[in-house]
Formats: C-alpha cells, structure tokens, sequence
C-alpha cells in the first residue's frame, strides 16, 4: 500500500470484550530479519507467500459450492497473506471487527426474538405445505418405483 511515506502505518490499538484496549500487532512484513535484510531474499519469500496464499484462497472458492469449509480455507488464505502484505492485514482487521459487531448484534434480545419468530413461522409455513401435499398425495412419492 502506497501512502506516499516511507515509513510503515501505525496500528491501532482495539478494545476488547472487557472494555479493556489492546494494541494491535504493527503492519507490516512478519519474515525473520535475515529475510528482510536482503531485498532478493525478501522480494522471493514475498512472491513465495503471496503463491502459497493464492492457492489457498482458490482451493477455498473451490469448496464454496462443493462440500467443505470454503469460507474458513479463504480465511486462512488471507491470514497467510497477512504475514507479508499490508492490504492482508487490514482486509482481516475490516473482517474481525464486521463479525464481532455482527456477532454482538445477534446476542440483542430484540434481534434474538425477531430471528426466533422468523424461524417459527418458516417452520409453520413449511409444515403447512407438507400437511396438503400429503392430504392431497398421500404418502404416495412423485416418482414411480413400482413401475420399474
């Protein structure tokens, strides 16, 4: 991320669940010193990082429509990424706190009631429609297994 300055951006510091604040880990490379000491060393393991994290990432699409953990493996991914890029990391910080603010918003008895109450008339509904298709089918399936 090009900020037009030299120097690294500063991490802020979080509140916790406590109301207590905690700095935040600095932006930035995580490679050991020897890494970053040299420019092609560093310029390889970023290239090297950002490949081991794109293959994560696509495996994790890949498991968004096929069984799997799809959501969990482009986490990953993106914490992979993390480690060496900047953009990464606050993409991840972005991501923590929507789901803390989504999470707290779902723990709201108002939010409890209404999602309880949504459920309940869904399972009505569903319930409804399987009562008339048996009074109307009976327990007789659409497709025709005695025939064959």
């Amino acid at each position: 991320m090009n900020t037009g300055s030299n120097e690294p951006p500063v991490a802020q510091a979080t509140e916790g669940a406590a109301g207590e604040t905690k700095p935040e880990k600095p932006f930035g490379s995580r490679a050991p010193e020897f890494v970053k000491a040299r420019r092609a060393l560093h310029l390889s393991w970023q290239v090297g990082v950002f490949i081991v994290g794109l293959a994560v990432v696509v495996v994790g699409i890949i498991m968004l429509p096929l069984p799997g953990p799809g959501w969990v493996v482009i986490f990953c991914g993106m914490a992979i990424w993390a480690t060496e890029f900047v953009w990464a990391q606050l993409v991840l910080r972005w991501t923590k706190r929507k789901v803390t603010e989504a999470a707290q918003r779902a723990l709201d008895p108002k939010v409890r009631r209404r999602n309880i109450t949504l459920t309940v008339i869904g399972l009505v509904i569903v319930g409804a429609l399987a009562g008339v298709y048996l009074w109307k089918y009976g327990l007789e399936m659409p497709w025709k297994i005695n025939d064959q």
